[in-house]
């Protein structure tokens, strides 16, 4: 018995994936099939926009069109992905998807793999909602991956079921705006339900997904996440995932709609600029050129520990009360090989804040004490 998901926007999405896969599912004989971007942002990918099937090596013929993404493949460098240890780590199948030749191209690899696996479902997963944006949102910030997979999820001539999970958890869409959008509950995850994939949370950078994790395990509060400190609210709504008419998916997203006969992603990129008003490659693209130029503060407690006291000072005026580590990786002025070992120092030095995978604000405080080597 095979399962199809399509993790709508790649990266973490393809986490909740097989999270999704082992809450609805469980132990029974078959695993998913995982059909996701390699997109990870600069933080593990210093090269601006998602990796293609040129862009490995070590990639498995799966369909026609479509390749899998084995523990052993490897991205060219300088490029980075987080895919080939997630197939390391996790039993599902990852398969790629390429959306070189826009979203005509990723409809033809849906098609295939249809074709290929007969799955007795298929599930088009979102973290947070953004995917039903309309595309002229102030709060949008990546609408492009999810347009694509909606696109061709839309004329994959299949029944595909879409799922959002953590409506408002991305940070883009207020679950506010969400809330008359979204259909019946399908299943409220729970600490069991993120054990699977446990493991992998402990380093995968996805912000999204780490507190759809959270909140399954009980955290509660305000998560301030992303290069531009943006506060999500954790809630009990955190952890539900709800089923959204595909359809009624696709006639709201203007971008999804525009780009379905694209044929490149230069193509996609053009429209999101007119239907969107930006491409978040260009973001990317910008801000890899600052990075560049960025010189990365030295990592170590007596530097590092100081700066964090005075972020958590900050933070606490606006109400915060957890953060990635992504953000912190960003906000003391860290690159993105700094992220594990900025995460080892801080759970080493103050346990007591990790409410994994976030880490806790607390109350001010001055009885942190750096050890001395």
């Amino acid at each position: 018995m095979t399962r199809l998901i399509v993790a709508a926007g790649g990266g973490g999405d393809a986490v909740a994936a097989a999270m999704l896969d082992a809450a609805l599912y469980g132990d029974d004989d078959g695993r998913a099939v995982i059909l996701t971007y390699a997109w990870d942002r600069l933080l593990i990918d210093p090269v601006p926009g998602p990796r293609g099937r040129e862009d490995f090596t070590g990639l498995e013929p799966l369909a026609p069109a479509v390749w899998q993404v084995p523990a052993r493949a490897r991205p060219l460098a300088p490029a980075g992905s987080t895919l080939p240890r997630l197939a390391a780590e996790l039993p599902h199948t990852f398969a790629l998807i390429d959306p070189e030749h826009g979203a005509a191209g990723v409809t033809r690899q849906l098609k295939d793999l249809v074709r290929h696996l007969k799955p007795e479902s298929i599930d088009l997963l979102d973290v947070g909602g953004d995917v039903l944006a309309h595309g002229d949102e102030p709060t949008l910030k990546s609408p492009l991956a999810d347009a694509v997979t909606l696109a061709a999820c839309a004329q994959a001539n299949a029944p595909i079921r879409l799922l959002i999970a953590g409506p408002g958890l991305d940070g883009e869409l207020p679950h506010d705006d969400l809330r008359g959008l979204l259909g019946p509950v399908v299943h409220t995850l729970t600490a069991g339900d993120v054990e699977p994939v446990s493991s992998v949370l402990e380093w995968h950078p996805s912000e999204a997904t780490g507190m759809l994790a959270a909140t399954a395990r009980g955290v509660r509060g305000t998560c301030e996440v992303r290069d531009a400190g943006l506060p999500v609210p954790l809630t009990d709504e955190g952890p539900t995932i709800h089923e959204v008419d595909l359809n009624e998916a696709l006639s709201r997203n203007q971008l999804a709609r525009a780009i379905m006969t694209t044929a490149t992603l230069d193509e996609v990129e053009a429209l999101s600029r007119d239907v969107c008003g930006f491409s978040e490659i260009d973001y990317e693209r910008s801000k890899a050129l600052r990075l560049k130029d960025q010189r990365p503060t030295q990592l170590d407690a007596n530097s590092v520990l100081p700066r964090l006291d005075q972020f958590e000072a900050d933070v606490r005026t606006r109400g915060i009360t957890h953060t990635t580590f992504r953000r912190l990786t960003e906000a003391l002025n860290l690159d993105g090989t700094q992220r594990e070992a900025l995460r080892q120092l801080l759970i080493t030095t103050r346990p007591e804040q990790y409410a994994a995978p976030l880490w806790r604000i607390t109350a001010a405080s001055t009885d942190h004490i750096i050890p001395v080597e």
